[in-house]
This record gives structure tokens, sequence and C-alpha cells, in this order.
């Protein structure tokens, strides 16, 4: 078995076959493991532990997707408060204020106006 990548997950067909080989092996009585890791008695112990470890997972999941959820909730709080906090100053300092730039806006007297073309210079930006 050189050759097995263990680094990925096994598929749960995989893990149900070897669970329903070990119940069907419990069953044997005159079933003598040869090597020390196919002892029935480590067989069961390994498949508690992997038991126990697969409900500890799903519990961690289960923390995450909570800890993601509430994280979530609290970023669009955030980002909605400085919208309202950035309305705020806009009305109150009005659009050409100092104070608007440093909050991220642009001064309306800094934006650039639209300017009007005339047909030659249409025609040299086309080119």
């Amino acid at each position: 078995m050189a050759g097995v990548d263990t680094s990925k997950r096994l598929r749960d067909a995989v893990i149900q076959d070897d669970v329903k080989a070990l119940q069907g092996a419990k069953g044997f009585k005159d079933y003598i493991a040869l090597r020390p890791e196919a002892k029935i008695s480590t067989l069961c112990d390994l498949e508690e532990k992997m038991r126990l470890a697969q409900e500890a997972e799903i519990q961690a999941k289960a923390l995450y997707r909570s800890a993601s959820d509430a994280a979530q909730k609290l970023e669009w709080e955030f980002h909605n408060a400085v919208l309202s906090m950035k309305k705020s100053v806009l009305a109150q300092y009005g659009a050409d204020a100092n104070e608007i730039e440093a909050i991220g806006y642009t001064r309306k007297s800094d934006r650039k106006r639209p300017q009007r073309q005339t047909a030659a210079t249409a025609t040299l930006k086309r080119s």
C-alpha cells in the first residue's frame, strides 16, 4: 500500500464498508490476528476513536459556522453604520467641505467636469 494517498479523506462508503467488515469479524470465534493492528480489540478502539474524532469535527464545523455567521452579521452592521456616518457628514458639512475627503469622498469642486467636444477633437480621439 505504498501508493495510497493518506492526505485525502476516505469516502463515506469506504468507511461504512470497513465498519461492516469489523462487525462481521467480531462474530468469528477462532480468529487470531497475526498483526497487532488487526486485532479485534485494536480495531474496536480505533473505530471508537474515529467516531469521537468525527463528532468533534462536526461540533467544530458547527461552531465555525456560528462564528462565521456572527462575524458576517457584525461586518454588515459596521458597514451600514459607516454608510450612515458618511451620509451624516455629507449632510452636516456639505459636498464641497474638506471633511468630505477625510471619509473617502471626493469634494464636489475637485471632480472633473465634463467638457464639450468639438468635431475636431472627437475625430482626433477616435484615431
